[in-house]
């Protein structure tokens, strides 16, 4: 028994010495740091959408005598993505469908160097119409005070007026007419007067069809 006891010992010993001297044995060793491959890539160069962003400058075409749609198409191919329209009768009519409309005033005038992302307004009249010898701008919001809207159209005053005024629109022709379309009407006489103080009343207008004369 003894015997087998000093055997299994050396055994034991001779196994472990074994396992010390391993020239595999990597326990308790750090990992080797990987080595970065140089880099090989370029700098970027900046795209196409990047320079739109940044606002690159180039000339206003003149779009004055222009079809709406056609000016539109024509600013956007030349990079201008900006794009706005108004009623230049100053009546707040919207160019739902704009090729029924033509330019008659741009916000930048023609020849002038801006970025592309500045905004290009046009005045359009309908393309029946005449262009007026000056835009006409859609009254100020009224500040306290009863704005003049004689001749302005019924669309263009109410929206001048805080959206919580109560406001009554008759034909001021006397034939009682349904005031149908605001923007193809125009102011004849309001109540209150210009320049009096706006204390919430309710606001009265007469109107008639734009060409026809107030009575």
């Amino acid at each position: 028994m003894r015997t087998s006891i000093i055997s299994t010992v050396m055994l034991c010993t001779a196994a472990a010495a074994l396992v010390a001297c391993d020239p595999t044995d990597t326990a308790g060793s750090k990992p080797s740091k990987p080595t970065a491959a140089p880099s090989t890539s370029t700098p970027a160069t900046p795209s196409s959408s990047a320079s739109e962003a940044a606002g690159e400058k180039k000339a206003v075409s003149k779009f004055v005598g222009m079809g709406l749609q056609t000016a539109q198409d024509k600013a956007q191919s030349e990079g201008f993505r900006v794009l706005t329209s108004h009623d230049a009768l100053g009546r707040s009519r919207a160019q739902a469908f704009d090729r029924n409309w033509k330019v008659c005033s741009q916000s930048v005038e023609a020849g002038t160097k801006v970025a592309t992302t500045t905004m290009l307004d046009f005045g359009a009249v309908k393309t029946d119409e005449s262009c007026p010898a000056k835009d006409n701008q859609e009254p100020a919001k009224a500040s306290g005070t009863m704005p003049n809207f004689k001749g302005k159209s019924v669309k263009a005053a109410r929206g001048a007026l805080p959206s919580s005024v109560s406001i009554d629109v008759t034909d001021a022709s006397g034939t009682d007419r349904i005031v149908f379309m605001e923007s193809n009407w125009q102011v004849c006489a309001q109540s209150p007067a210009a320049g009096a103080k706006l204390t919430g009343q309710p606001v009265e207008f007469k109107a008639v069809k734009f060409g026809e004369a107030c009575s």
